[in-house]
């Protein structure tokens, strides 16, 4: 039986460093769109529908960069809370590339926190 919220929840480290823009890892990288939908598994992990455009602000430095970190942007503006988490890099493509991810950066546990 899975638990009824991950709510305030540290979650495992999907990785322990990741590529960004810049030090803070305020900038987004790029835009992808996605070529289909993702259902998460936990709560570090955002649901993404085919069509969505998704800003990446950060690329999992372990496990072949496997995992982003973005933001979905929903087709009408405010239909849907923005909210950064990971997805598989594999179910998006790129689109638009923003600025280099030439910065890497050690995660923290905040960044697979689930609040």
């Amino acid at each position: 039986m899975l638990p009824t919220s991950e709510a305030g929840r540290q979650m495992p480290k999907l990785s322990e460093k990741k590529l960004c823009a810049d030090s803070e890892c305020s900038n987004a990288i790029l835009i992808a769109r996605a070529v289909q939908d993702y259902y998460p598994g936990d709560c570090r992990f955002i649901p993404i529908r085919q069509g969505q455009l998704i800003y990446v602000y950060a690329m999992l430095r372990d496990r072949g960069n496997l995992f982003w970190a973005g933001s979905v942007q929903d087709s009408y503006y405010g239909q849907q809370e923005a909210r950064i988490g990971h997805f598989p890099s594999s179910v998006v493509e790129e689109t638009h590339p923003l600025m280099p991810a030439s910065t890497e950066v050690e995660t923290t546990n905040w960044d697979f926190y689930c609040n």
